[in-house]
């Protein structure tokens, strides 16, 4: 069987073709700028990379012309789109009517719809990704994969706000969570790493990138997790600002005469490691700052690192105990120097790591010593492969 992961954003999408015989990607790529002018397609088949500057007004036209590399004689992988089984989308809020992936139907579409209002910079594309493939692959399957379902094991007083129970009878004001499919992923390969059943393990995942989260995985369901209603929630991000004090919003509306959207942004796109550092929403941007003594990038680095340790300490409580630390995404994977930082506040824990084995990027490894009560372990995501799995499982 062969499946067609679909990641779709605003104006971009990336994509995956895996042969789930052996779960090799056949081809991938990263369609970039659709509807906004010079957009371009890099598409990647093993080691070759071929780029193409293709204007489209959509997702449908940028569908179709990816379809036409995948069978392309010079550098396509497939002969027809017939050997296309099935299409599986990666769906970021699915509300509390999903609870788990499903195959496409009206009734499907109008869910994602109907969690539009959670997610309205993902949502919308993802319908118009389902559109295109409808349109240009017919008669194929197309599976929805939600961020949400993973987390939808939380029990009720875990995701519940402290606030009138009403607006959670009437609006579904509650913690959903995302990342669900990066978390599922790390915490049943690092079961498999460690010879152990999912279900006999107290995990902490910490997917940590431009958007991060931290989720506890008790007997292999998610039992709690940081992001909140919406992708803002939890620790403090590359720009998002995480949790904080309420009437933080409220008391800067007043001051500088905000709007909700004006102050939407600043929380969104101004605030995090971004608004602490002043330098970049990238921590890679920070810690060469860091490296060379800026003051502001050194504090940015301790705060973050201090936020992500407290929760792991408040998830050590959720389980009662952890077994497995786990560290994953850009950040989480590349970043020897967080990675160090976090663990630092752990010791009350058990938590020790191994300085050399932690001096390394993106490789899967164990990074905590022999003596430590919890392991420490580096899994790199594969949220595409996840999905493809999820995909074949249901057809």
């Amino acid at each position: 069987m062969k499946i067609l992961v679909l990641n779709c954003g605003s104006s971009s999408f990336k994509y995956q073709l895996i042969n789930m015989e052996d779960e090799s990607v056949m081809a991938k790529g990263n369609y970039e700028r659709i509807g906004i002018g010079e957009s371009f397609l890099t598409h990647k088949v093993g080691e070759d990379k071929f780029k193409f500057t293709h204007p489209v007004e959509n997702h449908s036209e940028a569908i179709k012309f990816v379809m036409e590399q995948l069978t392309d004689k010079v550098h396509g992988v497939i002969a027809s789109l017939d050997e296309i089984n099935a299409i599986g989308h990666r769906v970021v809020h699915g509300g509390e009517k999903f609870t788990k992936s499903a195959i496409v139907t009206d009734e499907v579409e109008k869910g994602i719809e109907d969690a539009i209002t959670f997610a309205p910079l993902h949502n919308p594309a993802h319908i118009q990704g389902i559109e295109a493939c409808k349109k240009e692959l017919p008669g194929k399957p197309n599976v929805v994969v939600f961020d949400t379902a993973f987390h939808q094991t939380m029990p009720k007083e875990h995701f519940l706000y402290a606030i009138p129970y009403e607006y959670y009878e009437k609006y579904g004001i509650r913690k959903y969570g995302a990342h669900g499919t990066s978390h599922k992923y790390v915490s049943l390969r690092i079961a498999e790493l460690l010879g152990k059943p999912v279900e006999n393990l107290k995990i902490i995942n910490c997917h940590l990138g431009q958007g991060a989260s931290l989720c506890a995985i008790q007997n292999g369901k998610c039992v709690d997790t940081s992001m909140g209603l919406t992708p803002l929630g939890g620790i403090a991000m590359g720009s998002r600002s995480g949790d904080l004090d309420p009437s933080v919003v409220t008391y800067i509306m007043k001051k500088e005469n905000l709007s909700p959207d004006e102050m939407e942004t600043i929380l969104n796109k101004k605030s995090g490691i971004y608004g602490i550092s002043k330098i970049s929403p990238d921590n890679r941007d920070i810690e060469e700052a860091a490296a060379k003594g800026d003051e502001q990038a050194i504090l940015t680095l301790k705060e973050y690192a201090y936020i992500i340790a407290q929760y792991i300490g408040k998830y050590a409580v959720t389980m009662n105990g952890v077994d497995v630390i786990t560290f994953t995404a850009g950040v989480g994977e590349r970043g020897p120097e967080t990675r160090e930082e976090i663990c630092n506040y752990l010791g009350f824990m058990g938590v020790e790591l191994d300085k050399e084995a932690n001096k390394v990027k993106g490789e899967e490894r164990e990074i905590s010593n022999k003596n430590s009560k919890v392991k420490v372990w580096i899994v790199p995501t594969n949220e595409e492969l996840m999905i493809a799995r999820e995909t074949m499982s249901l057809l």
